[in-house]
């Protein structure tokens, strides 16, 4: 560890910064909303006040700093002059402050570190002062998966501590009671800005320290693989589960992002093998809760668009259980997106159509007649065993054989692969390329503006000559 990041109280505390162009600003803005005594030392020079400028802070106009610096704990030197900013460096020094030089390493107590801000919660981010983008890159990660109200349900926790303290003595008792107290209700209210609510949520846990919950389950959209593709919620929903009940879509790097003893369950299902049939999933996603747990679902893509989430939802709901669902990007989205097709176009597509190459056995069967309309973009999940079927009946249903389509493979993956063919050739595409991972089937006019469709489209061709 090179450098070690100490949290600092800043209630009382006197802060000076010193300097008047955008180095000394950004500091000043740091403290905008921080209940200290900021001092702002312009030496004389003409300045700007910052709209957003703290409402405890005392402007120093006089080109002398006197004593400025006396009982201040930090101090900010934002100066081009580099000589003028040494000597006063070595001022506050003696008047017992830590110093921190913009730009100047050599003359730094502490390096100003990235922070992501939520009041009574803060997280710094330092690369000391070797990669500032670098660690503005990283805050901005971490500030995707921190809740907006954690600041405020900090702040109503520390308002019950010691009365938590008195009613549970035991320290297992307490950590058990913040896991879930901290996680359940109050969170929700605290995100919605209701500090009255989320202390009364607080105490009403106590009430019940040991309750027999019934758990909950989050239907939560993993999306295409890339685990950046992830939705904030989802993202904070799967690192807070006690359980993870995932399909074979989900990508380890998505699981990855889970606690360490967080329960997995594997679920996953390949074409003509269900080792674990739908009925036993819902009975999973029951038992689990049912044991006071928060269980989180997990499907490749959307849990509602062709992942079987209606019926888990309906089960759940029925056994009395509390359920939810948080979408995700869908494959056939991240595949359009990965490849640059629009899948619609005010000049080749004016509709967009999902459907799957796998309907229920004995359901109705697909539209073909309305899926060849012109200016229709298809898309089709689990289509490459049936391709063959496919093509035949929507050329026959009226859609032209030389219809662009596109195979993309494991969209959003490492591993992604695209394959451009046309329609009537698009079982012998997939045979050739020995295309098996999940696939989203593109077919319409809007494959053809995808930046490499044309390449891909005359590879195809030549392949098909050659033959």
């Amino acid at each position: 560890m090179d450098q070690f990041l100490p949290a600092i109280p800043l209630a009382g505390a006197r802060i000076v910064v010193v300097g008047v162009d955008e180095a000394a600003l950004n500091k000043l803005r740091l403290f905008r909303t921080a209940p200290c005594e900021l001092v702002w030392v312009t030496l004389g020079r003409p300045y700007a006040a910052p709209a957003d400028l703290n409402s405890n802070t005392t402007i120093l106009t006089e080109r002398r700093v006197g004593g400025a610096f006396k009982n201040a704990r930090l101090v900010f030197i934002g100066l081009d002059d580099a000589e003028l900013a040494r000597r006063l460096a070595r001022k506050a020094r003696r008047a017992g402050a830590l110093v921190n030089v913009v730009d100047n390493l050599p003359l730094c107590d502490f390096y100003t570190p990235a922070l992501v801000d939520r009041g009574a919660v803060s997280v710094a981010i330092s690369t000391g002062g070797s990669g500032p983008v670098l660690a503005r890159d990283i805050r901005s990660a971490v500030e995707s998966v921190i809740a907006p109200g954690v600041g405020l349900l900090a702040q109503t926790a520390a308002k019950t501590r010691s009365l938590v303290k008195t009613r549970l003595p035991g320290v297992d008792a307490r950590r058990r009671f913040w896991e879930r107290a901290l996680r359940g209700e109050a969170a929700r209210l605290a995100d919605q800005g209701d500090g009255e609510a989320a202390s009364a949520a607080l105490l009403a846990a106590l009430e019940d320290a040991e309750p027999a919950s019934a758990g909950v389950v989050h239907l939560v959209g993993a999306g295409p693989g890339d685990p950046e593709l992830l939705t904030v919620k989802a993202a904070r929903l799967i690192r807070d589960a006690e359980v993870i009940v995932h399909d074979r879509l989900v990508s380890p790097d998505v699981l990855d992002r889970a606690r360490r003893d967080a329960v997995r369950i594997d679920v996953g299902k390949t074409a003509g093998h269900h080792p674990v049939p739908q009925s036993r999933i819902c009975e999973i996603l029951i038992e689990e809760a049912r044991k006071g747990r928060r269980v989180v679902r997990l499907k490749g893509g959307d849990s509602f668009i062709f992942g079987r989430g209606g019926e888990e939802v309906e089960a759940v709901r029925a056994a009395g259980i509390d359920v939810h669902v948080t979408p995700g990007v869908s494959a056939a989205l991240a595949a359009g997106a990965q490849a640059q097709i629009p899948l619609t176009h005010r000049d080749a597509a004016q509709a967009v159509t999902f459907v799957t190459g796998r309907p229920k056995t004995g359901g109705p069967s697909l539209d073909y007649a309305a899926l060849a309309a012109p200016s229709h973009t298809l898309v089709v999940y689990m289509g490459v065993a049936v391709a063959a079927s496919l093509s035949r009946r929507l050329i026959a249903a009226g859609r032209p054989a030389e219809t662009p389509v596109a195979i993309i493979e494991n969209a959003s993956s490492a591993n992604e692969r695209r394959v451009f063919t046309r329609l009537d050739q698009l079982a012998a595409a997939i045979r050739e390329n020995a295309v098996t991972g999940p696939s989203a089937i593109v077919i319409g006019e809007v494959v053809s503006r995808a930046p490499d469709a044309v390449a891909g489209l005359a590879a195809q061709a030549g392949l098909e000559a050659a033959a």
